[in-house]
């Protein structure tokens, strides 16, 4: 005994080595460079800034889907570098490309090179007919073309090696379009055993020779002297799939959104909302609550880790993913450790407690992490930019916080137990306790809901959303104030002067870095407010007034990124409906989980309108932190109701199981809710004014999320379940029971 108590001191003194090594690699990182380091994250436009560049459409006459396709095309192409990069257009012959987290802008100048025409074509003989097909002159060859840029889906330089000599090759794998695919086996079969010259911007780049015909859609160039040729080469074919060629006028690099005081100011109120859950876990739980604080802290130092190791790009729509993420391994220990309670409130062992209670905890986390975790590899499929980011950062988030719940909790627990921690007053005995008769209000609820949901369209149709610049486009405003203003300065000084002379709050400003400019971007202003707004910066803030540029931009957030959102999801959510259903084996799980979900994200819509929060790049984020945090705190839920169901008999009573469920579960519903919303809580009242834009809606959403989940979907479900009896099964006459021994079987 005393040998086992020994080894369980030393697994859990290695243990804690471990984890405190997660967190110095997240802290200090590896070698000269800190690789690992947390300060070495990639941090977005929002955050920290990067390098911005402008092109100008060289052909004088175009039309203006040329000029779409051109820019939805490019940002596809910038996308490589991030998928928090941002395109815009400035005025009728300008594009803006944004590009988060660098700073050298030679080398991002040079790899984006000069968009412009690309062409797959063969040298004609003399007299040769080209048929259908268009010609192009490089010097004193003609050329048939094959296919186009636009029919290039993706290119990337890799390294290969050959299967018989076992050397390293150089190449540039290429994937077409659906039509390109069918013209490149038209060129390849015609064309084998001869070359196909790809030209770029009227110059022959690369001549590689056809060895078979290609069919498939997919095609090498190999080659490449080394894999910055093969990644050069793949560079240019992905950016010459335009169909306007763009000459660079400018480049610069720009300074954060959000300026490093609203960082540093943003990581302590994390640290603070941080501590303050590990304390309340360590209270409320006692020894098991020591354990979610250890897994928590792996959590958050793995997060840091990982982020850096995968090159992602960290933005406010991350740090949403993120929350959502601790939200979800907060939860996932509290249902563990209420089912620890319940366990010893039946009269188990603490041995056997633990055991029951991981066993029976499962079914909820992997259903609530999993049906989550769907709809984040839908969004990241389907979704782009900030949608996209956000995803892959939640993906990220539940893998961990299942892993350090699941793994990492358990195994903590029980080699505290093992050392001497075996006594039911360290982990503390569920009380017996009244059910609560939640569906004698679910009519009232149902009629409030309502009336929030319809008052929230009506007012959407009424009076519109407060769309920022980022979604409906404006002006942008660049000139010398013969000082460098930091971000915090513009917000404290310039950008309060600014909302009361051209009367809107709507207004960004970003320093150029190593320069006294600044960028101050607006919604439409009329000629007069245009001059005063001109006016005050010249006057009050020193701006030049021969330096002054004034360019109308079109918004950051896209056609085709609004599209994809609503598109992605939308299938997020008929995914998440068909894994309910499939996993609770009725419908009537699914469409009150979904209608709740809808429920939830309208009422958040209805807080947009009437609070007048404007609607920005974080918005997409904020609903689907909402989307996720409301379906997980729902499946916790409609488990209980399912485990009750079964062990109820013929003849169950589902009034009372509902209420009993919901009964059972309330201690979660309200102590995951308490944490997450501390979190995002601190960072409001600490954050500065575009912190406290993006946290207060998540704030309406957590709160939203769990009086639909414990005052809606189980009113619903049941509903939906006695519709077909005529009546009510299980009226009000029937005598709530007490959640005691007997019904926790």
């Amino acid at each position: 005994m005393k040998q086992k108590k020994l080894k369980s001191v030393g697994l859990f003194l290695l243990m804690l080595v471990a984890i405190g090594g997660v967190c110095a690699l997240a802290w200090f990182g590896i070698g000269k460079n800190h690789r690992g380091s947390a300060k070495n994250i990639i941090l977005g436009l929002d955050l920290k800034g990067g390098v911005s560049v402008t092109y100008e459409v060289e052909e004088k006459n175009f039309s203006n889907t040329d000029f779409e396709d051109t820019k939805a095309k490019l940002e596809k192409r910038v996308g490589n570098y991030s998928t928090e990069s941002s395109v815009y257009a400035e005025g009728d012959n300008r594009i803006t490309v944004d590009i988060p987290g660098v700073t050298d802008v030679e080398k991002i100048t040079n790899d984006l090179g000069k968009p412009g025409s690309l062409y797959f074509a063969s040298a004609m003989s003399e007299g040769e007919d080209a048929g259908d097909h268009e010609t192009i002159k490089v010097g004193s060859t003609t050329y048939k073309i094959w296919l186009s840029g636009s029919d290039v889906k993706n290119a990337t330089g890799v390294s290969t090696t050959d299967k018989n000599s076992g050397a390293i090759e150089y190449i540039v794998s290429l994937d077409f379009t659906d039509e390109g695919t069918k013209k490149f086996k038209e060129a390849t079969t015609e064309r084998l055993n001869k070359t196909i010259a790809i030209i770029y911007d009227e110059q022959v780049i690369s001549e590689p020779t056809v060895q078979t015909i290609i069919s498939d859609g997919s095609a090498q160039i190999d080659g490449q002297k080394d894999l910055e040729e093969a990644e050069s080469l793949a560079t240019t074919i992905r950016i010459g799939s335009l169909k306007l060629t763009l000459n660079q006028i400018s480049s610069k690099v720009i300074g954060g959104k959000l300026g490093s005081d609203a960082i540093k100011t943003s990581l302590t109120a994390g640290l603070i909302g941080f501590v303050i859950v590990v304390i309340f876990m360590i209270f409320v739980y006692r020894l098991p609550g020591v354990v979610a604080g250890l897994s928590l802290i792996l959590y958050t130092g793995a997060i840091m880790v990982c982020l850096n190791a995968f090159d992602m790009t960290l933005t406010l729509p991350g740090i949403a993913g993120i929350i959502l993420g601790i939200g979800m391994a907060v939860d996932a220990n509290v249902i563990i450790y209420a089912r620890i309670r319940e366990e010893l409130g039946l009269g188990k062992t603490v041995k056997s407690a633990i055991q029951i209670g991981f066993q029976k905890a499962t079914s909820a986390i992997v259903d609530g992490n999993i049906t989550t975790f769907i709809a984040a590899l839908v969004l990241m499929w389907k979704g782009s930019g900030p949608v996209k980011g956000f995803a892959q950062t939640l993906a990220m988030s539940i893998v961990l916080s299942m892993f350090t719940a699941m793994i990492v909790s358990r195994a903590l627990v029980y080699v505290l137990y093992n050392m001497g921690g075996d006594k039911p007053a360290l982990y503390g005995v569920q009380k017996e306790r009244n059910t609560i008769d939640f569906l004698k209000i679910k009519n009232i609820c149902f009629i409030v809901s309502a009336v929030l949901v319809l008052g929230g369209v009506a007012g959407f149709f009424i009076k519109s959303m407060n769309y920022s610049v980022e979604f409906k486009g404006g002006i942008s405003v660049e000139a010398d104030y013969g000082k460098a203003y930091t971000i915090e300065e513009f917000e404290k000084e310039i950008q309060p002067k600014l909302a009361e002379v051209i009367g809107t709050n709507d207004i960004a400003g970003q320093p150029v870095s190593g320069s006294n400019q600044l960028v101050i971007k607006t919604p439409n202003l009329s000629n007069e407010k245009m001059n005063d707004m001109q006016k005050l910066l010249i006057d009050e803030f020193g701006a030049n007034a021969d330096t002054i540029q004034v360019n109308e931009i079109s918004s950051s957030v896209s056609k085709e990124m609004k599209s994809n959102a609503i598109v992605s999801v939308i299938l997020a959510t008929i995914c998440m409906l068909l894994y309910i259903w499939v996993r609770f084996k009725d419908i009537r799980f699914a469409s009150s989980a979904v209608i709740a979900l809808l429920h939830d994200v309208l009422i958040v819509l209805a807080f947009y309108v009437v609070s007048r929060t404007s609607v920005g790049n974080t918005f997409i984020a904020c609903m689907l932190t909402i989307v996720g945090y409301s379906i997980n705190a729902t499946i916790v839920i409609f488990d209980r109701i399912r485990e009750n169901v079964a062990s109820a008999g013929r003849n169950p009573d589902y009034r009372n199981i509902v209420n009993l469920s919901i009964t059972q579960t309330l201690t979660r519903s309200i102590y995951t809710t308490f944490t997450t919303l501390v979190m995002v809580l601190v960072l409001y009242v600490m954050g500065v004014a575009s912190i406290r834009e993006f946290t207060l809606p998540i704030i309406v959403g957590l709160i939203c999320g769990v009086y639909s989940s414990v005052c809606i979907t189980g009113a619903l479900w049941y509903t939906m379940k006695t519709w077909k009896l005529g009546k009510t099964q299980g009226s009000t006459e029937v005598k709530l029971e007490k959640s005691s021994n007997k019904n926790k079987k």
